[in-house]
């Protein structure tokens, strides 16, 4: 049974302008990637006092550091740090603003070919709007998909996404060894069309992000903090804040 969401209704008419997509490098979808902090912190060695999901970073599926020469400058969202201390913190580095930095070189300089983000502030201010929209969070706590020491199945948690947003995200886990008989939750993908509708993350699927040693990664795979796609028939771990 399909659950109806107040948050499809509000998306289309709070983001109901769209753009059109012409050029073919254009990029044709965008992926607001959440993580989990207790699980990256786990394989990072960092030590976060966080019990909510916050922002990885909003990617374009094509292109990669698409304009160099276009640097980063926190005074341009000087009126959104706040809410990007909160909502998209640097889980290494709490007081620098280089993952900001790293996020606007990699992917925001590529998602700007759209003029509805052709700015760092348009940019990060509409990862924001649209974090805050789906506020992944508070629905997994809602359908009492909750850290605990317990398992969930695979199955449970993509339902809930699936069933309250009506498309299907993208799932990533941490194996904490080879011979594990569980999987650790770290990274959910949801996807958007160029227009900010929601999108299924399987479909359209091109290189999206390509790992330089950094935070992000080709499609399906984190090499650099060791997610990949959840396996569907194995045990989730949804760790609690220790």
């Amino acid at each position: 049974m399909r659950l109806c969401s107040p948050f499809l209704v509000c998306l289309a008419a709070g983001l109901s302008y769209a753009f059109v997509i012409s050029p073919p490098h254009m990029w044709t979808k965008l992926i607001l990637t959440h993580h989990w902090p207790t699980t990256f912190c786990s394989m990072e060695h960092c030590h976060p006092n966080i019990s909510y999901w916050t922002l990885h970073g909003l990617w374009p599926d094509k292109g990669i550091d698409c304009n160099s020469s276009w640097h980063f400058n926190s005074s341009q969202i000087e009126d959104l740090l706040p809410d990007m201390k909160k909502s998209w913190p640097d889980l290494l580095n709490p007081t620098s603003a280089s993952f900001w930095k790293y996020e606007w070189h990699k992917h925001g300089t590529c998602a700007a070919k759209a003029e509805s983000l052709n700015s760092q502030h348009k940019y990060f201010s509409k990862a924001l709007e649209l974090y805050h929209k789906l506020d992944l969070d508070s629905i997994l706590r809602k359908f009492d998909i909750i850290p605990s020491d317990k398992y969930y199945t695979f199955s449970q948690i993509e339902g809930v996404i699936e069933n309250f947003y009506g498309v299907k995200p993208k799932i990533q886990c941490a194996h904490p060894s080879k011979n594990a008989d569980f999987q650790i939750l770290g990274q959910i993908e949801i996807c958007f069309h160029p227009d900010f509708t929601l999108l299924d993350c399987e479909k359209q699927i091109t290189m999206e992000t390509i790992s330089k040693g950094g935070w992000d990664s080709p499609v399906g795979v984190d090499k650099a903090s060791g997610f990949s796609v959840c396996d569907h028939d194995m045990p989730v771990y949804y760790p609690p804040l220790k």
